[in-house]
C-alpha cells in the first residue's frame, strides 16, 4: 500500500531540485534563519532541537513541505474538478479541487475532505493531491482537498469560516459528484488537523458559521475527524505559564490569533478545538509524534482525554519517536478501519497502541 503520509516527509514531491542544498547557500551543511524561506523563518527555534541556531538536514526535512509549496495554479480544468471556486467572489485561497474514484459505482460515495498544513500562513490544496489519489483509489471514497484564507490574508476565525463554507459547499453539490452528502470525513495535518478538529468539535456551532459562501442553509457537519499533529489548546500551546501577548508577532500561531493582546487572548480559546468539545462531537482519530518540537504530544493528549470525558469516540496513536511527520502501513490501514467504520458502517477493531517510528 502506497505511503498516505509521504507528502509529510518528502519536500522533493513539490521540486525536482534538493530543496536543502538549494537553501545552504554557504554549502556548511545547516540552514541558519538568513538561509531560510522568510515564511519558515518562525519555525526556527521549534525545530531547532540542540538549541544551536542552525536547522540540519533532519530537522529541515519535517517541517519543509509545509512550505516549499508550489504557487497555486489557476489554471482551466477540462474535468471541471479543478480551482472550484466555493466562496463565489474569485479568491484563489477560497477554491477547492474534486478527486472522484477511479472505478466509480452506481452508488453514491463517502467524501474524505483533506486540509493542509502550513501554520496557517503557507501551504496549497495541492499538498493533498496525493492524499486524495490514494484515498480515491479503491473506488470506495471521493476526496476533496481545500484552500483556505492564511494568516497574513485575514485572522482567525476566517479559516474555520472557509473550512465551514467548504463543507457546505461540497454537501450542496453533492450530487453533480455523485457524493453521499450524510457520509463526510476531514482530515487534515498540523495546522490542518487543527482545523479539521475544529470542524468535528463545532458541528452544531452556528456562531462559527460565517458568512462565506452561496450555500447559508447548508450543514457543516462532518461525520469523522483524522487529526494530524494539529495543536488542540492555544491556552497550554505555549506552556500555562507563558504570557500569550509577550510573544513575538513572527510566531505562527499569534500571527493568526490576533494584533493585540485582547484579540490574542479571546481567539486563544475560541480557536481551540478542546473549548468546544460536547457529548455530540464527531469521532476522531489523533495521530501525533512523541517526539514532535513544532507541537507537543501533549495537545494530542489533552484532546484525547477531554473528547473521552464528554463520551464522545476518540483514538490517539503515538508514533514513539516521531518528530513533525512519520509514515507508516500499520497507521494507515487503521485509519482506513476508522474512516470505513464511520463512512461505510464496516465493523472493524481500531487499535490505539502506539507504533513505533520508522
Amino acid at each position: 500500500m502506497r505511503q498516505l503520509l509521504f507528502l509529510l516527509l518528502a519536500p522533493a514531491a513539490f521540486a525536482q531540485v534538493d530543496p536543502f542544498a538549494n537553501l545552504d547557500t554557504n554549502k556548511d551543511g545547516k540552514l541558519s534563519a538568513s538561509e531560510l524561506p522568510k515564511e519558515a523563518r518562525p519555525f526556527l527555534s521549534m525545530v531547532d532541537g540542540n538549541a544551536d541556531g542552525f536547522v540540519t538536514r533532519e530537522e529541515f526535512q519535517q517541517v519543509a513541505a509545509n512550505f516549499l509549496t508550489p504557487p497555486p495554479s489557476q489554471a482551466p480544468d477540462a474535468s471541471g474538478l479543478k480551482n472550484l471556486d466555493y466562496a463565489g467572489n474569485g479568491n484563489v485561497r477560497q477554491t477547492l479541487d474534486v478527486y472522484l474514484p477511479e472505478s466509480p459505482s452506481n452508488k453514491k460515495v463517502p467524501l474524505v475532505i483533506y486540509i493542509h498544513g502550513g501554520g496557517w500562513m503557507s501551504g496549497d490544496k495541492s499538498h493533498g493531491r496525493s492524499i486524495a489519489e490514494l484515498i480515491t483509489s479503491t473506488g470506495d471514497y471521493a476526496a476533496a482537498s481545500i484552500n483556505y484564507r492564511l494568516s497574513q490574508h485575514a485572522l482567525w476565525p476566517a479559516q474555520i469560516h472557509d473550512c465551514k463554507a467548504a463543507v457546505r459547499y461540497l454537501r450542496a453539490n453533492a450530487e453533480k459528484y455523485g457524493i453521499d452528502p450524510e457520509r463526510i470525513a476531514v482530515m487534515g495535518h498540523s495546522a490542518g488537523g487543527h482545523l479539521a478538529a475544529m470542524l468535528g468539535t463545532t458541528n452544531k456551532e452556528r456562531s462559527l458559521e460565517g458568512k462565506v459562501g452561496p450555500y447559508p442553509s447548508q450543514s457543516s457537519e462532518v461525520q469523522c475527524v483524522v487529526n494530524f499533529f494539529g495543536p488542540t489548546d492555544f491556552e497550554t500551546f505555549f506552556g500555562k505559564d507563558i504570557d500569550l501577548a509577550k510573544l513575538s508577532r513572527e510566531n505562527m500561531a499569534i500571527r493568526l490569533l490576533g494584533q493585540n493582546e485582547e484579540e490574542i487572548r479571546k481567539n486563544a480559546r475560541l480557536a481551540s478545538p478542546i473549548h468546544w468539545i460536547s457529548k455530540d462531537d464527531a469521532p476522531v482519530f489523533t495521530s501525533h509524534g512523541t517526539a514532535d518540537r513544532l507541537v507537543p504530544f501533549a495537545q494530542a493528549e489533552e484532546l484525547d482525554a477531554a473528547l473521552k470525558e464528554a463520551g464522545v469516540e476518540s483514538h490517539l496513536v503515538a508514533m514513539q519517536g516521531a518528530g513533525h511527520g512519520f509514515s507508516s502501513d500499520e497507521l494507515n490501514q487503521r485509519i482506513k478501519s476508522f474512516l470505513d467504520l464511520h463512512l461505510r458502517q464496516i465493523p472493524g477493531k481500531i487499535s490505539d497502541a502506539p507504533i513505533s517510528a520508522r
